[in-house]
């Protein structure tokens, strides 16, 4: 039965690791067609402010995916999950919020709420990825181990 339950797994796997790479390169067409408006159609050779956070939001999008695919190739190749990747994929997750983040939408307080927020999110990310990066930790079928034990 656990044989049965680990193939399921990897057919799973392999279908998200398709989906991705389609919605990757849809999201890379997307960036090429913004950036192409932003240089040559709306305002030729000169990026405003508002054009250059919509062309680095779908870039750091990209980078998203391209580290999520990365982490399912882990995880399908070698069967455990590299919790550095997932730490190292919210971080951006969290610099592509901080890039997106329209302060003219929200009163100064909430802005200052969310900021305080977002800070506090990226001291624990940050902190948890020196842990991780210090011990080198990585999750397998075995449980919690260090890199390179058997």
């Amino acid at each position: 039965m656990i044989e049965i339950v680990n193939k399921f797994e990897k057919i799973i796997y392999a279908a998200l690791m398709i989906m991705l790479m389609v919605v990757l390169v849809a999201a890379i067409i997307d960036l090429g067609y913004i950036l192409f408006r932003s240089i040559f159609d709306i305002s030729p050779w000169l990026l405003e402010s508002h054009e250059m956070i919509l062309v680095l939001g779908a870039f750091l999008l990209v980078l998203i995916g391209v580290e999520l695919l990365d982490t399912i190739k882990a995880y399908f190749k070698e069967n455990a999950i590299h919790v550095e990747i997932v730490v190292l994929l919210a971080v951006i997750a969290v610099a592509r919020k901080v890039i997106l983040l329209d302060p003219t939408e929200m009163t100064g307080f909430e802005y200052g709420f969310e900021m305080m927020g977002i800070g506090v999110i990226v001291v624990g990310l940050a902190a948890g990825y020196y842990l991780i990066k210090k011990a080198g930790l990585s999750i397998g079928p075995d449980g919690l181990k260090r890199e390179g034990e058997e």
